[in-house]
């Protein structure tokens, strides 16, 4: 039976495998949409906009990172910034209508490449790697 070390290992390294997998396949999928620019405009997308203070908050990043990212997506006319209507000294984050169907073209073509990639997993598999993916996640969530 493996050690519990040696399984740690391996999940260290595997994730490590998968983080830099989606590094390449977001850069292939949309080359000038990296995996975090990729990450914050699902964010805004999701979230119906937001103050970049709050992503970088969220995704426990430095607000100089944000702000590159941002200008970035900005560049490419993914994202704009409005005015808060309750506070006019604020900045929100959205996405553009460009922005939000590069988002959709990108995103459907993530899923079918999940979708491929566990084409030949059965139902209990694919319910209990989900399950644990959520348990990890969680925990990560936790401990901050």
């Amino acid at each position: 039976m493996p050690h519990r070390d040696d399984s740690v290992e391996t999940i260290q390294q595997e994730m490590t495998a998968f983080a830099r997998r989606a590094r390449a396949t977001a850069a292939r999928m949309h080359p000038e949409l990296s995996l975090v620019s990729y990450t914050l405009l699902a964010h805004l997308d999701d979230q119906r906009g937001c103050r970049a203070t709050d992503l970088a908050a969220h995704y426990f990043l430095d607000k100089s990172t944000v702000s590159r990212q941002i200008a970035a997506l900005e560049k490419l006319g993914f994202v704009e910034r409005r005015v808060d209507p309750d506070d006019h000294r604020v900045q929100v984050l959205h996405p553009t209508e460009k922005g939000a169907q590069v988002l959709a073209n990108v995103t459907a073509s993530r899923r079918q490449a999940f979708h491929e990639r566990l084409a030949d997993w059965d139902e209990a598999d694919l319910d209990r790697f989900a399950t644990y993916l959520r348990r990890y996640n969680a925990a990560q969530e936790r401990l901050g």
